[in-house]
């Protein structure tokens, strides 16, 4: 299943959920779009409710099918901790999500963006693939051509606070992963149990 690229703000309503991470997508209409949106009393089974969880954060992170379900197995093979936290953990360490938390974009899509243009840097070094795990300590910039960029500058700009799991400097325009998230650093918009339920009905 190819990334989904439709309208976003459609997408947030329909499943409850503010993609973007503002919460103006459903803060007027805060119900699935179409006629039926406003009155739609239709309760889910226990699948439905496991799917919708899974696309939620699916599609939080924009990644598609086949990416969210390696990075799951991945998650499962870490020896501490729980399997749906660690799975978020891991998807705070992707390098368009940091770029996204730093600051640098507005939007996860934006963050996305920016990657594969060329933009960022880490370690110094140009990466271009929007999933590569950022480690802690690693430092996360912008390329020096790029710094002058409008989309930077204003993400900046209207930025009202960082997690506590990041730090900044404006001044050079580069971050770091200073630790890994805590899960109540996280969405609560997100049971990541029924995602883990979910995969593991599929075997």
């Amino acid at each position: 299943m190819s990334r989904y690229t439709g309208p976003s703000w459609k997408l947030s309503r329909r499943l409850g959920i503010s993609l973007s991470g503002t919460g103006k997508e459903i803060a007027r209409r805060p119900y699935a779009p179409g006629q039926h949106g406003p009155n739609n009393r239709s309760k889910l089974s226990e699948y439905g409710q496991q799917l919708q969880e899974k696309q939620k954060l699916r599609h939080m992170y924009g990644m598609n099918e086949r990416q969210f379900a390696t990075l799951f197995k991945k998650a499962g093979k870490i020896k501490e901790g729980k399997h749906g936290e660690n799975f978020m953990i891991l998807l705070e360490q992707r390098l368009d999500n940091v770029v996204y938390r730093l600051g640098l974009a507005s939007t996860r899509r934006q963050a996305r963006q920016l990657v594969n243009h060329g933009h960022v840097t880490v370690n110094g070094k140009r990466v271009d693939i929007p999933s590569f795990q950022v480690q802690v300590g690693d430092v996360v910039g912008v390329r020096e051509k790029s710094r002058n960029l409008t989309i930077i500058k204003e993400s900046l700009e209207s930025l009202y606070g960082r997690p506590e799991f990041v730090t900044f400097d404006e001044e050079k325009l580069e971050g770091s992963l200073n630790r890994l998230p805590l899960r109540d650093e996280l969405t609560s918009d997100v049971d990541e149990s029924l995602i883990v339920e979910y995969y593991n009905k599929l075997g």
